[in-house]
């Protein structure tokens, strides 16, 4: 492979950070996820998290989202430079999904992704699969999200 992907094998890339909102986790929750302590202030101070918190998949959904912009950043960065930009295709799927510790409300999570491998697929030529880790840090930086997935991807000639 000599696409030079290879330099950024075990790099931590940042993704960028959000501040969770009460409004913001309350209006997720409602739609996705409407358990006391993400809905309701009153009963998450009563539960055992003692605080409102976000759902882990509003966590999950808004690393997908920076994950996303990141990748456009990346497609961007490649054409100004003249250079032919990766594309990058589908997940099929992660794996190792934990929700570590709570994100409260006012918190502001910095979102990362590691690439662990990169391999070309025989099945699909000009092709690869990336295996990566992601991980989610709060202003502690304790971490409070963690997994592992896979992507395609395929690399400039």
């Amino acid at each position: 492979m000599s696409s030079g992907i290879e330099q950024f094998i075990g790099v931590e890339r940042d993704l960028g950070k959000h501040t969770f909102g009460a409004e913001e986790i309350i209006a997720f929750a409602t739609k996705y996820d409407p358990q006391r302590f993400h809905v309701d202030p009153d009963a998450a101070a009563k539960s055992n998290f003692g605080a409102l918190c976000a759902s882990g998949w509003h966590t999950t959904a808004i690393w997908m989202r920076l994950n996303v912009e990141d990748m456009k950043v990346q497609v961007h960065a490649a054409m100004k430079r003249g250079q032919q930009p990766p594309r990058f295709g589908p997940s099929p799927g992660f794996e190792n999904l934990k929700w570590l510790k709570p994100v409260y409300a006012g918190d502001t999570i910095r979102f990362t992704r590691t690439l662990n491998s990169i391999r070309a697929l025989q099945s699909r030529p000009g092709w690869s699969m990336m295996q990566m880790s992601s991980a989610a840090y709060n202003h502690n930086g304790d971490k409070v999200l963690a997994f592992d997935s896979a992507a395609l991807i395929a690399l400039p000639q």
